[in-house]
């Protein structure tokens, strides 16, 4: 008995591995399982869609953040087509959507070429649309000539007993052949794609002969490992090139990283074109373009790229995707905020580049972002009401409505950051030309401490002759404390003039007024405020407030006069507009203790350098998925407009059995069915 058993235990696990096999067979062939993947597809797909992809990660942060950017990295939503997940399931449907045609294909081969002649009298008579006709004398040859002219291909078969014949004919059975031209046509898609999602650079990753690059390094100094062959399966990747320069690789954005892909062959920018809209938005661009020989840099071929007619070269498809600055050259003023002095100094840099300078004993480094030639801005607001303390503001002072028609092209701007000796940085939007706000000129500044805020804006006041130097003469003389006594001395004579007042109120005045330009000069609105809060009664602050502002104000104007006489100016008039500047300014000074830079920068020249962005792409699967997506419409179209209808004719010695049966059963299948019910009997009767 010992011996007999594991005899059958064989048999048991061969009957149990051939029952595991037939259910596998039966999951894989199962159109529900197909529907399944096909439905987590077209959900990843639509997220794919919606989410832009292969975005640097920090932008998803900002976009997300931290909790949400970590669910859906660990989902792999931000490269989704590339996704282990995504391809496992390519792979799986390709094998049921296979498993199904080799399951169904004979059937439905054996179906299309079956005319079903062998269908009895007693079946026909079964049919729901079906007639019967007499006939003394039936004409077959008419009836058969009658199938002919109406499309359909028969077949004739005698009757056993040799009473009769039988005519089995059809029209439209090609339409199974859309069942099997769609299942095909999923797989040969799905083919094309897993042909593009570049399986052996996975493979790499996975033992480690690839990995990202997360370094901010030279192209130069990436290393082999995360370099790709230029003969790579597939790839998609950017490359921004400056006029006149030209780059043999691209970089393909990977996680929170990036890998170099080396070209066969070297790109280079002759020219980039942009035109513009009257508003001053691109209205088209174009790139003028030279490949070369990257071993010699013998030219091969000269083309003009535009927005959707990309240049093929190689098999690698190279699209025009974007615009930028390639380097454009800037010179600038540059104005000490906290130097008494009243000069600018010289600096010059260029857009991609970093440039040192030196302010208030301490380094730091001027990072040139971007450059743009065209800002349209909305110039017709009206600002919210000024608060004291109020270290920035909106490009148009409040929380105005943006009105369309007041949308102006204001002319050049430029972005750069300014980084301190400890590593931290703010960034600025400074315009080159004057804006003009509410009827008054200024120079604005945006400033923000991380990319995700929005821009606020100082506004620096210009003179009666429309230039900066008025107002960084007057920020000189009231940050100068050795200057305070001689305003305080001037503001308390010019307030006094004409009345006979002791010496010791005209001294206290001058006093209270010193103390008043101090306290500004260290801290600007802000200083005040924590002085009145500190050593005022709450009783008495709003006045107190009241009383320094004023001192302040007329004391600035005295400021103003001193400025003007030193640089030999027309002293300024007591007017309205004078009294503007004078309250602009003031508020202008007391931002720039927030204003997080020692210097501002105005544009004086520049020399623009554009470049142009540029995809490249190398997509093997791209034509095998536009085949297959052809032959998805033909399955498709096959489905559901070609219709299959087949018909019999029993014939008899006086007596025609007529039936008729389709695959859709429609209003149009019933006229039919009418119609040659009519026309057959008109045909049996003659």
């Amino acid at each position: 008995m010992a011996r007999v058993t594991p005899y059958f235990s064989r048999q048991a696990m061969s009957k149990s591995s051939a029952t595991f096999a037939k259910s596998v067979y039966e999951l894989m062939s199962s159109m529900r399982f197909a529907i399944s993947l096909l439905t987590v597809l077209a959900i990843a797909s639509i997220i794919g869609t919606v989410l832009q992809q292969n975005e640097p990660y920090q932008n998803y942060i900002i976009q997300f953040g931290q909790y949400w950017f970590t669910v859906f990295e660990w989902l792999g939503l931000y490269d989704v087509y590339r996704t282990t997940w995504f391809v496992t399931i390519l792979a799986f449907l390709v094998a049921s959507t296979s498993t199904c045609i080799y399951r169904n294909l004979p059937s439905m081969l054996r179906e299309i070429r079956s005319y079903r002649e062998q269908a009895s009298e007693n079946s026909l008579r079964h049919f729901q649309h079906h007639a019967e006709f007499t006939a003394p004398a039936p004409a077959l040859e008419a009836l058969t000539q009658y199938l002919t002219e109406q499309g359909y291909r028969y077949k004739q078969r005698a009757l056993d007993n040799g009473a009769g014949t039988l005519l089995a004919a059809k029209v439209g059975s090609v339409n199974r052949l859309g069942y099997i031209f769609t299942h095909a046509a999923i797989v040969i898609i799905c083919l094309g794609a897993l042909l593009d999602s570049n399986i052996p650079l996975k493979i790499e990753q996975a033992f480690g002969l690839k990995r990202i690059e997360t370094r901010d390094i030279p192209e130069s100094q990436v290393p082999a490992a995360s370099r790709l062959a230029p003969d790579s399966l597939s790839f998609r990747g950017n490359v921004t090139i400056p006029e006149g320069s030209s780059a043999d690789v691209v970089f393909l954005n990977i996680a929170d990283g990036y890998m170099v892909q080396d070209l066969p062959f070297t790109i280079a920018l002759k020219k980039f074109h942009i035109e513009h809209y009257s508003t001053g938005q691109p209205k088209s661009f174009a790139s003028d373009i030279a490949i070369l020989d990257k071993a010699t840099g013998k030219p091969l071929l000269q083309h003009t790229i535009t927005v959707n007619h990309p240049l093929i070269y190689d098999g690698i498809a190279i699209f025009q995707a974007s615009f930028g600055d390639g380097g454009t050259r800037l010179k600038m003023n540059g104005w000490n905020l906290f130097n008494p002095g009243s000069k600018p100094f010289e600096v010059n840099g260029a857009v991609n580049s970093n440039t040192k300078i030196s302010a208030n004993n301490q380094q730091y480094t001027l990072e040139f972002t971007d450059f743009r030639p065209f800002n349209i801005e909305n110039t017709g607001a009206t600002p919210a009401p000024r608060q004291q303390n109020q270290d920035a503001r909106s490009l148009m002072g409040g929380n105005a409505v943006a009105d369309k028609t007041n949308l102006h092209n204001v002319g050049p701007s430029f972005q750069y950051k300014v980084r301190d000796a400890q590593g931290q940085a703010r960034e600025y939007n400074n315009y080159m030309l004057p804006l003009l706000i509410d009827k008054r000129w200024y120079m604005l500044s945006g400033v923000r401490n991380t990319p995700g805020e929005p821009l606020h804006y100082i506004r620096f006041p210009l003179d009666p002759q429309r230039r900066l130097g008025g107002f960084m003469r007057l920020r000189g003389i009231m940050l100068d404390p050795a200057r305070h006594a001689e305003i305080a001395r001037r503001f308390a004579a010019s307030a006094l003039q004409g009345g006979k007042m002791p010496v010791d109120v005209r001294t206290k005045l001058a006093d209270s007024t010193t103390k008043v330009l101090d306290l500004f000069g260290k801290g600007g609105y802000q200083a005040l405020s924590d002085f009145i809060e500190k050593h005022i009664p709450a009783a008495e602050r709003d006045r107190a407030a009241q009383t320094y502002l004023k001192i302040l104000e007329l004391s600035t104007f005295e400021a103003y006069i001193m400025a003007q006489q030193q640089a030999g100016a027309p002293a300024p008039k007591a007017d309205e507009e004078t009294g503007w500047f004078i309250r602009d300014s003031l508020n202008s000074i007391s931002d720039i203790f927030f204003y997080g830079a020692p210097v501002y920068l105005q544009l004086a020249e520049y020399d623009q350098v554009n470049a142009s962005g540029l995809q490249l792409t190398r997509s093997p699967g791209e034509n095998i998925v536009f085949g297959g997506s052809a032959l998805l419409v033909m399955g498709i179209f096959a489905m559901f407009f070609i219709r299959e209808r087949r018909l019999w004719l029993l014939v008899k010695p006086g007596h025609v059995l007529f039936a008729m049966s389709s695959n859709r059963k429609t209003l149009d299948f019933e006229k039919e069915f009418e119609r040659h019910k009519q026309r057959i009997s008109e045909i049996v009767k003659d």
